[in-house]
């Protein structure tokens, strides 16, 4: 049976598997979106949307889009067709083509969701997710991650070196005790999670 663990590109196969996926975790939240809604955050930023095969199966997906520092995506719509206006100001990018122009203009990129199936978590598969989606952000020339940690994650989210901004997220917005958190984009590379197949994934 082949194992081999890849992460790529989301593709338009994949939504039913997404949408499932997330309303496998968010449903008991009260934070699940519609396929709408989630299709528009992928389409604001296709470039930084990813998902993780096993061999033929899709085990989970990361969406992430750039955000202003300090916002967030709002649950109750749709991604605009345009992203938050850019900064303004005599330093601000305009029709440049450097990376911050990239990133749109903020040097912020935001982790909206991060899934992996059910039974085959705590196999280093979000590490995967993670580590190829900060490679994205560097290539990019974003400066920070930025994600709101819901259902009690901001423990996990620490022990990755994401730091709690309370005071972002008001009360309710993404449940009960949702916290804003952000880290910097590591000027190098780490080392790739040491994993090709699932049975080296710990």
């Amino acid at each position: 049976m082949d194992e081999t663990v890849r992460v790529r590109p989301l593709a338009d196969r994949d939504w039913d598997a997404v949408v499932a996926l997330e309303r496998d975790a968010y449903s008991s939240l009260g934070l699940s979106e519609d396929r709408a809604a989630l299709q528009s955050r992928a389409a604001a930023s296709p470039d930084t949307c990813f998902v993780v095969d096993i061999g033929p199966r899709t085990a989970g997906y990361v969406l992430a889009l750039p955000y202003p520092p300090h916002r967030y995506p709002d649950l109750a719509r749709t991604e605009d067709a345009e992203p938050p206006a850019r900064p303004s100001g005599p330093t601000s990018p305009t029709n440049s083509t450097s990376p911050s122009s990239r990133s749109g203009g903020w040097g912020n990129l935001h982790l909206h969701d991060i899934v992996v199936a059910p039974g085959l978590r705590r196999r280093g598969l979000a590490r995967h997710l993670l580590h190829h989606l900060t490679g994205t952000a560097r290539a990019r020339g974003d400066e920070r991650i930025s994600l709101v940690a819901v259902g009690g994650t901001e423990g996990f989210w620490t022990a990755r070196g994401f730091v709690a901004q309370p005071g972002v997220v008001p009360a309710g917005a993404y449940g009960g005790g949702a916290v804003y958190m952000s880290k910097p984009v590591p000027a190098r590379p780490s080392p790739s999670p040491p994993a090709t197949t699932l049975r080296e994934v710990s």
